[in-house]
């Protein structure tokens, strides 16, 4: 049976990878993307991967997209929130503009989002959903309260919501990678990156991001039905739950 799946945040970077990953694994996949038409006509036209463009952190716009991919596509049987930002400062001059946006995407958008396939998916007693946390909503990072609260809000929500979706066959699961090779790591000085950031990883290395797309797509499996409530920690070894 074909599954139909959205990865929100899903033109770029891990979000990219994961949509690939997806439509490797039979899905119809609908990537979403909040701001860069040039980078999702790019990706459609090298996947074959539909975009579409709305805010996650807009309840009404997350409702119309929906029924939009469900109206091309079918069903909604896979949600992956991937969709996620950063607005980091130390907490004595964080803003609260930057406070509530890190918080209206990252943890409102998942609300959102899943609030808007939730009713489907109960209705057919089928679903798989996956959101991307971060080891730092684990473990904690300097400069990013906004940032961990919201990751760390993240994998709470999916345990509560674990629990409701069991009996009705949808999964909730949690990836929370660790510092993974897409383009915001490689404004890092390799300074930093050989003296700081490695040093902290056992592995050595930076993860992929198919290696993340790897996880997704084993939970989001049709055969991954006993596995709910979990986070998968994906970072090297570097924070161990």
């Amino acid at each position: 049976m074909t599954r139909t799946a959205i990865v929100t945040g899903g033109s770029r970077g891990i979000g990219a990878a994961i949509a690939k990953a997806l439509q490797a694994q039979g899905c119809q996949v609908a990537a979403t993307y909040a701001g860069n038409d040039e980078k999702a006509a790019a990706f459609t036209k090298e996947t074959g991967i539909k975009t579409y463009k709305w805010d996650v952190a807009d309840y009404e716009a997350c409702k119309a997209g929906v029924a939009q991919v469900e109206a091309d596509l079918g069903a909604v049987d896979i949600l992956v929130n991937n969709a996620g930002i950063t607005r980091d400062a130390p907490f004595h001059k964080m803003t609260p503009q930057q406070w509530h946006e890190c918080i209206d995407t990252n943890l409102n958008g998942v609300f959102n989002m899943t609030h808007n396939v939730w009713g489907g998916m109960r209705e057919r007693k089928f679903g798989r959903i996956v959101t991307i946390s971060s080891i730092n909503g684990q473990k904690g990072q300097f400069a990013q309260a906004n940032y961990a609260a919201t990751k760390a809000g993240d994998i709470g929500f999916t345990k509560a919501l674990a629990q409701e979706g069991a009996r009705a066959g949808i999964t909730v699961n949690v990836v929370a990678p660790g510092y993974i090779n897409t383009e915001m790591m490689s404004t890092i000085p390799e300074k930093v990156m050989n003296e700081v950031i490695l040093p902290q990883i056992p592995v050595g290395r930076l993860g992929e991001a198919d290696e993340i797309a790897r996880a997704v797509a084993f939970l989001a499996a049709d055969d991954a039905g006993f596995i709910t409530g979990s986070t998968i920690s994906a970072n090297g070894g570097q924070y161990m739950t």
